[in-house]
């Protein structure tokens, strides 16, 4: 079983006005500071886990919801990173620090895309109202050790070069059983509720969309369907009184169409293709596609055959995967989704300059889609053009300067390729920085500064290592203290 299975914390549902406030969070509590760094110690390890969802697509969109959600929440919205993950069971989750997952099958289980950011937007408002946070610092013996342990974890895995594997193992075991006695209690559950359905309503999506799900979550696990009942129903049930109170809210607001957008379609197509561990499931998943294409119109129809394309590609039927692509295509808007399979059909069967051409033309159209600009880094990486490449990349780090890691893995193995081996270094450790992995950084900067034979390069290098080494002694200090509290 996934690691990120057992690390759920409830989504719920939205309450009527009137529901209890908690209050703002006390400064006795777990600090955002610390809290934060629990959950970048915890995703260093968990991006390298095979059931992390490393499709940017995927990851842009849930993180677009996310923050545009998030911009609705009464008191200003935290720092969020929202990713998938691939497991068939209904559930997401919250990690400390604003770090939330979402899992294939939710997506998959949904219907419409105000389903989803009706999840989303109750688990969102967890993270508003740091109920994470003030369930970890609640006067229970068992957290309090439960905690210092993770602290423990965390402290082992930065005494690592590159973080030890075991150390991120016993982290993982540590949270995961912490999230096993952390539950929020009936008053947070209430409160998400009523804050994640203003969020909702706000936001522009259909509120009966929060309704809906969880309505059938809850009656797919009454059913024992432990697929779409998942691990949310079972061990956060949903109260007739909370289910009777979110109906009623539904029923003052305002009607809202409801609308899903092309690209929920294409996300929720490759999420399914994305849990497709095996034969037979493969097969179920290309005859579910099959009859939503021939039923469906518009984005939908497009969505399915977009899925029969993905899995037709996945099999290395290049010839299917660009027919089905091309019907796609037909009698529907331009996306960045039809069109990165498209480059990746491309470059699968060599056709490197029709992939130059598309990439291109996709990037002018779609400018903020990352999907679409790692397709055209990587066209740019086969076509031997390192320069032009360079410059693109130079491009979007000033746009992003941290938003994209691997943007300077890209550009510092370009640069490699060029014989600019010391700003290589500098771009790889600026990469290694990002991702969590400090010592690696650090061992790039040093293996720069002896290559330079320049005196000030040399010296600021040095102050880029010396401020790595501060941070990490900032972290290990504000750790112990908190293992030692």
């Amino acid at each position: 079983m996934s690691i990120f299975c057992s690390l759920s914390v409830g989504l719920t549902h939205a309450q009527p006005m009137g529901a209890p406030s908690l209050g703002p969070a006390s400064a006795d509590e777990l600090s955002p500071a610390v809290e934060r760094k629990l959950g970048e110690a915890i995703m260093v390890e968990a991006r390298r886990d095979p059931d992390f969802v490393s499709d940017p697509a995927i990851n842009q969109y849930l993180n677009d919801m996310a923050h545009h959600l998030v911009a609705f929440a009464p008191h200003g919205g935290p720092e969020l990173d929202v990713f998938g993950v691939r497991d068939p069971v209904v559930n997401a989750f919250a990690m400390p620090g604003g770090f939330i997952g979402v899992n294939t099958g939710l997506i998959v289980s949904t219907k419409s895309e105000a389903e989803l950011a009706g999840v989303l937007a109750h688990e969102t408002a967890h993270v508003v109202q740091r109920h994470m946070a003030r369930g970890l610092t609640q006067q229970k013996q068992s957290n309090a050790i439960m905690l210092a342990s993770m602290a423990a974890a965390i402290l082992a895995a930065l005494a690592h070069a590159g973080g030890n594997a075991a150390a991120g193992v016993a982290l993982f075991g540590q949270a995961a059983a912490l999230d096993q006695q952390l539950g929020f209690s009936r008053e947070a559950e209430q409160e998400a509720d009523r804050i994640g359905f203003d969020m909702l309503s706000q936001a522009g999506y259909d509120p009966t969309g929060m309704v809906r799900m969880f309505a059938g979550m809850t009656n797919a696990a009454t059913l024992n369907e432990s697929v779409r009942g998942g691990v949310f129903a079972s061990t956060h049930p949903l109260s007739m009184q909370r289910m009777t109170d979110m109906q009623n809210r539904a029923r003052l607001m305002k009607p809202v169409p409801n609308q899903s957008s092309a690209n929920y379609w294409y996300v929720r197509a490759k999420a399914r293709v994305i849990q497709s561990r095996d034969v037979k499931t493969a097969l179920l998943v290309t005859e579910q596609f099959q009859e939503e294409a021939r039923v469906s119109d518009g984005s939908n129809r497009s969505a399915a055959l977009f899925g029969l394309s993905l899995l037709a590609f996945q099999n290395k039927n290049y010839p299917a995967a660009e027919q089905y692509l091309k019907s796609a295509q037909v009698n529907v808007p331009a996306s960045p989704f039809l069109s990165a399979q498209a480059i990746d059909i491309d470059l699968a069967q060599g056709n490197t300059n029709h992939a130059l051409v598309t990439a291109q033309a996709a990037i002018k159209k779609w400018p903020e889609q990352v999907a679409i600009l790692q397709r055209l880094v990587k066209v740019y990486e086969v076509s031997h053009k390192d320069h032009e490449l360079v410059e693109l990349l130079n491009q979007y780090i000033q746009r992003w300067p941290d938003q994209v890691p691997s943007l300077y893995q890209s550009l510092g193995n370009a640069q490699e390729r060029m014989g600019l081996r010391i700003e290589s270094r500098e771009n790889i450790a600026t990469y290694y920085r990002l991702t969590g992995a400090l010592v690696a950084a650090m061992n790039q900067l040093q293996e720069a500064r002896k290559m330079s034979n320049d005196f000030y390069e040399q010296s600021q290098l040095d102050a880029r290592v010396q401020k790595i080494r501060e941070q990490m002694t900032q972290e290990r200090r504000m750790l112990e203290r908190f293992k030692a509290g």
